[in-house]
């Protein structure tokens, strides 16, 4: 007998139910990528920001060094010397502070504006806009960071002579602490950033003892002079 060409198999009839389950549960998978987008820019903005505090305690202990050692030349008591170094941190602090804010903000504004268009094609909600703005870049925070970060570094040679009342012995105990100083921060700098880390470390220290001779025999050829006097 014929069969009925309306009658279809039911093993082989599509199941418009699984069909549905199938679209629905892609339709509804959670999109990952924006997630990650937030993961990758939250890493990369704490590597920016470790790296930025390594570089700003290195510019705090180089320049530092570098007019403690230079006044030294001239000046050669323990007083001046420590005076100028506290001068050193407190200008450098504050002028690295103010820079970072003006460069930070200026950051921020161009994001949150980014952020806005976006969030416009999106037709997303204020709650998005507020959410995304936490991962943007705190001036305010930024500017604390250098700060602080140049303040440490300064420290390294205030503290290596500050209880030194010997000219000569002051002076080797400095250049040594900021030596290894500098070889520590140019390792860290490039860890972080992925580099040759004894090669950074030694350039590092190379541009260091250059700063610091140059600084030191320039003050001294100038007041050798009797400016000032």
């Amino acid at each position: 007998m014929a069969s009925n060409p309306s009658q279809v198999d039911p093993q082989t009839k599509p199941s418009t139910k699984s069909t549905l389950d199938v679209e629905q549960a892609i339709c509804t998978e959670p999109d990952s990528s924006a997630d990650l987008n937030v993961e990758v820019r939250d890493h990369s903005k704490r590597a920016q920001w470790l790296r930025a505090a390594v570089l700003g305690a290195n510019d705090g202990l180089l320049s530092t060094a570098a007019l403690m050692i230079g006044v030294g030349s001239v000046r050669k008591d323990v007083k001046t010397m420590i005076l100028t170094g506290i001068a050193g941190l407190l200008a450098g602090a504050f002028s690295m502070a103010m820079g970072e804010f003006v460069s930070v903000y200026s950051q921020y504004d161009i994001e949150l504006s980014d952020l806005k268009r976006e969030n416009e094609a999106t037709n997303g909600t204020q709650d998005d806009l507020e959410e995304s703005k936490k991962h943007l870049p705190s001036p305010f925070q930024a500017s604390a960071a250098s700060a602080v970060s140049f303040a440490v570094g300064a420290a390294v040679p205030l503290l290596a002579a500050a209880f030194i009342r010997d000219y000569d012995v002051r002076l080797a105990v400095v250049i040594v602490a900021v030596s290894l100083a500098l070889l520590g921060f140019g390792w860290l700098a490039a860890a972080l950033g992925q580099a040759a880390p004894l090669k950074s470390a030694l350039r590092v220290l190379g541009g260091g003892w250059i700063a610091m001779g140059v600084t030191y025999g320039l003050t001294k050829l100038i007041g050798s002079t009797g400016l000032g006097q």
